[in-house]
């Protein structure tokens, strides 16, 4: 990739990353793209250049911050922490989210996304099945998660709370209880063993 390349896919970043600072501080609705310009640093018409136009300016912003939240989640499976911390970062990482989303991007990404289903399910297939089967496997192996229980019952479950997390009216609970889902997902109802 030559300088000008180089430039041109750091200016795109950028323009998408401060599009989803602003949406998270904001919301969808109230943020313009005079404002994404002047907190990207960079004109407004070159957003239009990069981006055609708003609609594919939000959509690229959450493409964006999602391909971006799994590789923080991959990295922390990956890392040479104990499976327990791993768990507690994944737990601590989807409460900061939770606190810190506007509700219009998370009632927007569970359910407004164009095309966005399609794209939430070549993830889930592609990524977040293989990321759930990789933190199962270890935590079997490092006696976290009971050897008995089958990963196909786990993996039923999980597609369950994804299936049922995306529904419209389901969306606007969600949030609140984020921390708690995920406590009972990964400790159950009886909390975590001594």
């Amino acid at each position: 990739m030559d300088g000008f390349q180089r430039r041109r896919e750091w200016k795109k970043k950028n323009i998408l990353e401060a599009t989803f600072q602003l949406f998270l501080k904001y919301g969808i609705k109230k943020v313009s793209i005079a404002e994404i310009a002047e907190k990207a640093n960079v004109s407004q018409v070159t957003i239009y250049n990069y981006f055609d136009s708003k609609d594919n300016l939000i959509q690229q912003a959450v493409i964006n911050y999602i391909e971006k939240s799994y590789q923080e989640y991959q990295d922390i499976l990956d890392s040479n922490i104990s499976f327990s911390e791993k768990i507690e970062k994944i737990i601590f990482n989807q409460k900061d989210i939770a606190q810190h989303i506007h509700e219009e991007v998370y009632d927007y990404i569970m359910t407004d996304f164009k095309d966005g289903s399609s794209y939430l399910e070549k993830m889930y297939q592609e990524k977040s099945i293989p990321f759930f089967q990789q933190l199962i496997n270890e935590g079997k192996e490092k006696g976290f998660i009971y050897p008995d229980l089958s990963e196909e019952a786990i993996m039923f479950y999980i597609q369950m709370l994804k299936d049922y997390t995306q529904k419209k009216e389901v969306a606007k609970y969600l949030l609140p209880l984020t921390e708690d889902i995920l406590n009972i997902f990964f400790y159950g109802i009886i909390g975590k063993r001594k």
